[in-house]
Parts: structure tokens; sequence; C-alpha cells
């Protein structure tokens, strides 16, 4: 009846990974959202980057040898795949090397502390601050806390909390509570 004429398209491999990409974008989104991306997990380090090109290059051809009819398509597939994994995995490294680095964690009060850091009760904070002057860093919120180390004068550093009284600052790195300094020798960064 009617004549109609059909077209066989050929993708090239860099447009079957293109048109791939642009349809997992919304999936690979949330899931950057969830894992903290590419290049955004919270530990210092470069292993989460490392790890998503060689979960990438790994993926792309596992991929490739799995798909029998469409490898371009089973090549972008498992390069996803395969960095979103290595992504993962090198965060988690990154993690576990800034744990060891502060001498172990633990967690108390939805808080992670280094091993030498005393617990308290908190108010989150999460920002940036800058030392007036050089100031003890205390293993408790308190003069009478184990002096652990100093914060040079005009060193910017993060804060995970404060007490309730606003007194005493948790100093972090890498998301780890390493010791406290006193607010009144602090301005926000």
């Amino acid at each position: 009846m009617f004549g109609i004429k059909t077209k066989t398209i050929t993708l090239t491999l860099g447009a079957a990974a293109t048109a791939l990409t642009m349809a997992a974008a919304p999936a690979t989104y949330a899931m950057d959202q969830k894992l903290g991306g590419v290049v955004g997990c919270k530990a210092s380090g470069s292993k989460q980057e490392v790890g998503a090109v060689l979960g990438g290059l790994l993926g792309a051809v596992a991929g490739s040898n799995l798909a029998k009819n469409d490898r371009g398509t089973g090549t972008a597939l498992g390069a996803v795949v395969g960095a979103g994994a290595g992504s993962y995995v090198g965060c988690k490294m990154q993690k576990s090397d800034a744990a060891k680095e502060v001498g172990g964690v633990y967690k108390s009060g939805g808080y992670r502390y280094a091993q030498t850091v005393e617990a308290a009760p908190l108010v989150k904070v999460n920002r940036k601050y800058v030392a007036r002057s050089t100031l003890n860093v205390r293993a408790a919120a308190s003069t009478r806390g184990e002096r652990l180390g100093a914060l040079e004068s005009g060193a910017t550093f993060q804060a995970l909390g404060r007490t309730g009284d606003g007194k005493w600052i948790l100093v972090g790195q890498d998301g780890v509570g390493v010791g406290y300094v006193s607010s009144a020798y602090v301005y926000r960064a």
C-alpha cells in the first residue's frame, strides 16, 4: 500500500558511545550524587580519579568482549559502569588512607573522631575558619585537654562542629575530627 523505504543506520563507535552517555546521563548524575561523583570524594588524594580511569578502560574492554552483536554500545556501557565502580573503590581507598593518617577513627554522635580525640556534644558547623594566631589543637574541648599539635596563624581549616557553649571548635581533616581549638581565636573564612 504505502511505499515506505527503510534505511539501515550504522553508528560508529564514537556516535554509539555519545548516544549511550547522553541516554545514561540522568542515571549517572543520580549515582554521582549518591557516591560523591568521580572527583567528589571527601578524602584527599587521587586514587578516586585513577580508579575511575582504570575502571573505565577495563569496563570498556569487558563490555566490548561481552557484546557480541553491538560492540560499540557494549564498550560504552562497560566504560560507564567501570568508571563508576573504579571511582567508588578509589574513594574508599582514599578514606581508608585518611583514617590511617590520623591514627584510626571512631564514630560518636554523628561525627568521626581520630582515636586521640575525645567526643563531645557538638552543633554541626561544616565551614572553613582561619586562625587569628597560633592555636593549640587539643584532644578535648578544654584547656586541660592534651595538646596534640598547633595551627599556625593564618591557617585555614575545616570546622566540623562546635560545642554547645560555642567556646570550642572541632577541627576536621578529611571529615575526621582531629582536635579542638578555642573559638575566641578564629574567624570565618
